[in-house]
């Protein structure tokens, strides 16, 4: 399966804007810095670590020319799925990544507490994404 399947469905075709795509990388940058501050609650700190995720994945796929409709539900998991296609995660790592979104509802939808390793692990990926998209980003101009 390709991206230029899922549009219309789950994703349209956009015009790639490098200055956008910057900005969102550079905020997920910050949001990375933020999810550090050890003063933060692990809530806070994890919902920081998890937006840079999406920001990267978002630039990624934005990069490749798609944006989710996000008029449709499960846009967050079509970002996710879509880093096999743009940068190439792993499926292995697609499912601490999953497992990771469904830990973002959990918490923001039940209130439930996030504890110290889902938070290390939330940043530890975050960064690993960053450098990653990163890369892809230089080997795709």
């Amino acid at each position: 399966m390709t991206l230029d399947n899922l549009i219309g469905k789950l994703l349209e075709r956009i015009r790639p804007d490098s200055a956008a795509i910057g900005r969102l990388i550079e905020a997920a940058q910050r949001n990375i810095k933020d999810s550090e501050l050890a003063e933060l609650s692990n809530e806070n700190r994890f919902d920081a670590a998890y937006k840079a995720i999406m920001q990267l994945s978002n630039a990624a796929l934005q990069a490749a020319g798609f944006r989710t409709l996000t008029s449709k539900p499960g846009h967050h998991q079509t970002m996710l799925q879509s880093l096999i296609k743009t940068v190439g995660i792993d499926t292995d790592r697609l499912i601490v990544l999953d497992a990771l979104r469904k830990q973002r509802n959990v918490a923001d939808y039940s209130g439930d507490l996030v504890e110290d390793a889902v938070v290390a692990e939330c940043i530890k990926q975050a960064k690993e994404l960053l450098v990653l998209t990163e890369s892809w980003l230089k080997l795709s101009e």
